[in-house]
């Protein structure tokens, strides 16, 4: 009986994806005619600086009350904080804040204080700003990044930060809405969700049930699993939707996968890839918490799966738009400056942490990675103290750890921290004499010496997922980012993010290029004719937290039990994934939480100040 009603679901299933498919082609798009090829021209597409998109939004269904897809987050990170929220008397209420990390969540955090009228000042490592984000130009020129950045259509806090600083239009590059897979032998797989201006759900089924990536098999239980998914509830009611997904924080996305139908064939040829380009490890290994918001969030909204690159480089196109934004309302930014430790008050009777004060500067310059040394000294003596009004530890995971004091571990919620790892990554750049991802034109391929600015390269302008190589995904910057990666009289520069990267750690940076440059030749054997005429290998040993099973409940609120200390970096929790939107999230809370606690923050010090006053006249 039991195997009756599950074959019965099954077709079940399978009709309803056939159905719907084939309803929406015949009914709504009655002149529309799929053709069969090999795979899709890579010819060069009018591609658009300008991101606008013709998708339709699709209203949430219930409530969603973590704002995940609620547009109003959007108007919010453009507005800046609210009126009454915003200094009145400089004199009476403005705040001094030291912020410990210049990575998008302190820089976000320090954008709104100061909007609103306070004094911050940050405190940078490394010689750039941008954390995991970051990138900086070598000796020759090359701008260097740490992993692979794209903006998925459903980063509204992020998009409404770059509306503010005036740049979302010319800092971004919209692509087609399509997730390409490449296989070996130059095979290309996808997933269309391109179907006519039709939107969520029914443009994602048609993405699944027309997919070339899976076997007919693999499509089956594909459909099996999602149709007994809490994404179907999404759809009736986001909210109760997503509580399911939070309950399933405890489990692997595959240990979901494989109960609800799913096949191992399904996961090794598209779900890895997409886990590994979204946490840097595989569904064995990631919660289903992780994989399953991100699904409930394409399949409620048509453009959340939609994908943005930068027009150049972060630095240039996002990081140094913030920098001058901070710089006009007064915020002093300090590179190469670590710190050494906090100042703090401590209870007598538990000797854990009452309240923190400031913060103790290193004198030192970053020195751990020779490519980030260089710059002389950091600001200050070492063991300077530096006394604020709160401080914000807007670090990621080992750097929080390394900053927090061992009494601090007293309070369970930063012990938790602990309990926390992150990810090694690998990042690797390729230089070519030619475009190594034009499929169909041997001569074109081999065209260099026009024209090819502004993205009229030929190849794939797009991020690009395998599941037949150790690099997960990968792009053509010379063609997704062009501004800056594009040299004249040269082809492709592929960037490829090798994970997981344990394995990369002790290997040469030249055995590394040499083992990618063998692995993008077997995805693109047409390309083996030409040169790899430049190599560039970043190692980084602790990159995104570990979105493991059970590790969600670990993550910190914004506002800390300490008093005066708060943190932000996408690892704290604001019910997103570990990117570039969760650090901009946790910024935006982090700033929320410290004006709304402004006026009890500047009472107390107002406080304290007149005890030491009085204290002083005393001993007098």
């Amino acid at each position: 009986m039991a195997l009756r009603k599950r074959i019965a679901g099954l077709v079940a299933v399978i009709t309803l994806v056939q159905s719907t498919y084939s309803i929406a082609t015949a009914f709504l798009l009655p002149h529309t005619t799929r053709v069969s090829q090999p795979h899709r021209s890579t010819s060069p597409a009018s591609t658009t600086r300008a991101p606008a998109s013709t998708l339709p939004v699709e209203q949430v269904r219930g409530s969603d009350k973590e704002k995940l897809l609620d547009l109003s987050v959007l108007d919010r990170a453009m507005s800046g904080p609210p009126a009454n929220l915003r200094v009145k008397d400089t004199s009476t209420e403005r705040l001094r804040v030291g912020i410990i990390g210049g990575g998008l969540g302190g820089l976000i955090t320090a954008m709104d204080l100061s909007e609103a009228g306070h004094e911050v000042e940050i405190f940078e490592a490394r010689r750039f700003a941008g954390g995991k984000v970051g990138s900086w130009v070598d000796k020759d020129g090359n701008h260097i990044e740490m992993g692979l950045h794209v903006f998925f259509g459903c980063y509204y806090n992020l998009f409404g930060i770059m509306k503010r600083l005036g740049v979302f239009e010319s800092s971004l590059r919209l692509k087609d809405h399509t997730h390409s897979f490449i296989n070996k032998g130059g095979r290309v797989g996808e997933l269309d969700f391109r179907f006519g201006g039709i939107g969520a759900p029914v443009n994602g089924l048609k993405a699944f049930a027309t997919t070339s990536q899976l076997e007919i098999g693999d499509k089956i239980a594909n459909a099996v699993a999602l149709a007994t998914s809490p994404v179907v509830k999404a759809l009736f009611d986001f909210d109760a939707a997503m509580e399911d997904v939070r309950a399933l924080d405890g489990i692997s996305f595959s240990e979901w996968f494989l109960r609800k139908g799913g096949s191992r064939g399904s996961m090794t040829r598209m779900w890895d890839p997409i886990a590994y380009a979204l946490g840097f490890i595989d569904c064995d290994h990631i919660s289903a918490r992780c994989m399953l918001t991100i699904f409930q969030l394409f399949a409620v909204r048509s453009e959340a799966s939609v994908l943005r690159m930068c027009e150049g480089s972060p630095n240039t196109y996002l990081h140094e738009p913030i920098l001058a934004y901070l710089k006009a309302r007064g915020v002093t930014l300090h590179l190469n400056s670590r710190i050494q430790d906090l100042v703090y008050d401590t209870d007598a009777s538990t000797g854990a942490p009452s309240r923190v004060k400031g913060l103790v500067l290193s004198g030192k310059a970053n020195t751990e990675d020779g490519k980030e040394a260089g710059a002389a000294g950091g600001v200050g003596a070492a063991g300077e103290q530096r006394l604020f009004d709160c401080v914000v530890a807007a670090c990621d995971v080992p750097g929080i750890q390394k900053l927090l004091p061992e009494s601090f571990r007293k309070i369970q919620e930063f012990d938790n921290i602990y309990r926390l790892e992150a990810v090694p990554v690998t990042t690797v750049q390729l230089r070519f004499n030619g475009w190594v991802t034009e499929l169909n034109d041997p001569v074109r391929m081999k065209e260099i010496n026009g024209d090819f600015s502004n993205g009229r390269a030929p190849g794939l302008d797009n991020l690009l997922y395998s599941a037949d190589a150790e690099f997960s995904c990968f792009a053509d910057l010379a063609l997704t980012s062009p501004a800056e990666y594009y040299k004249e009289g040269e082809g492709s520069l592929l960037q490829c993010v090798l994970t997981p990267g344990d394995k990369w750690m002790p290997v040469s940076t030249e055995k590394i290029a040499e083992a990618t440059l063998k692995q993008v030749l077997d995805l693109f054997p047409s390309a083996r004719g030409l040169e790899c005429t430049w190599t560039n290998v970043v190692k980084l040993g602790q990159s995104l937290y570990r979105e493991a099973p059970g590790m969600d409940v670990y993550r910190p609120k914004q506002k800390s039990p300490v008093e005066n200390f708060y943190l932000a970096g996408s690892y704290t929790y604001q019910d997103y994934i570990d990117s570039m939107e969760g650090a901009t999230k946790s910024g935006l809370l982090c700033a929320d939480q410290i004006l709304r606690d402004a006026k009890t923050i500047k009472a107390r010090a107002s406080s304290k100040e007149d005890m030491i006053k009085e204290a002083a006249v005393m001993s007098a």
